[in-house]
Order: C-alpha cells, then structure tokens, then sequence
C-alpha cells in the first residue's frame, strides 16, 4: 500500500474575482472621458442645404452656432422661421449680446478664433439671415460658417 492518498473529490476552484471593481471602474472612466453630451436641444427644424464643396471645421469648441428655422412646435410658435441661440428662441436684436457671452466664455488668447456657424432651414427666407449678418457684423464677429450636408457630386 502507498503511504500518499490522493484526493478524488477535488472541487472546480473559484475564479479569483479580485481585480473586477478596477476593471469595472477602468471601463467607466474610459467612457465618461469619450462621451460628448448634447449642449443643445433643437427646438427648429433643420433640413440643412446641401453643398459639394465643403470643409470640416478644426477645432469644434471655438464654434459657436446660430439655428435659424421653422419652430418644430408649429403649432404652439407659428411656422415663420426662428432664431434659436442657445436653448432659446431669440430675436434679431439679441444675437450682439449672444456673441459678447460667447467671447466672455472663452479663454482670451482663443477669443480672435471663434467662427460664429449658421445652420439654417434650406426653406428659410434669406431676410432673416441677412439680419442675422448685419447683427453679427456689428458685433464684431466677421468669421462666418454655413453648415451644409454634403451633396452628390454634379457633373
């Protein structure tokens, strides 16, 4: 007879879980970091124009956006076209005060890079936006964006 016995009834050992809260913790920073949140919710409707020869803006956060549109609430607001800055709808004669919170908002070395985007209904009547660029030019903020969407090439 040996004098070693072996053990037959040896169980699965347990999956050491110890490192689990850290990966857990890893994957949920890793995604607080990556995910943008929506600064604004649209309250016009955009069917934004579309154009072939365009470019993408460089650096997104010294953008700042002016919608200009029929109100999605037709009902509640009317269908004529709206200023939104912001969160808000707004009048021609705010827009000065909309581009001096903008420049305040900003550190002051990036204040001469801020393009002012217009991102306009395609059935918008071209009064309003002519308003909107004297108002803008007035308050000193002469780069201007047109958002589009990109087209089919036209031969």
């Amino acid at each position: 007879m040996s004098r070693f016995k072996t053990k037959k009834n040896k169980g699965a050992t347990a999956i050491n879980t110890s490192s689990l809260p850290d990966i857990i913790f890893m994957l949920l920073f890793f995604f607080m970091v990556t995910t943008v949140m929506r600064e604004v919710s649209l309250k016009v409707k955009l069917k934004l124009p579309e154009a072939t020869e365009i470019q993408k803006l460089e650096k997104k956060s010294l953008v700042s956006y002016i919608y200009i549109g029929p109100p999605v609430k037709s009902a509640l607001y009317g269908t004529n076209s709206r200023i939104q800055l912001n969160d808000t709808f707004a009048s021609v004669d705010d827009i000065q005060e909309f581009v001096a919170k903008e420049r305040e908002d900003r550190d002051e070395a990036d204040r001469k890079f801020i393009t002012t985007s217009l991102k306009i209904d395609g059935i918008t009547k071209m009064g309003i936006v002519t308003d909107v660029k004297q108002e803008l030019r007035k308050a000193g903020a002469l780069k201007i964006n047109y958002s589009t969407r990109k087209g089919r090439d036209q031969k």
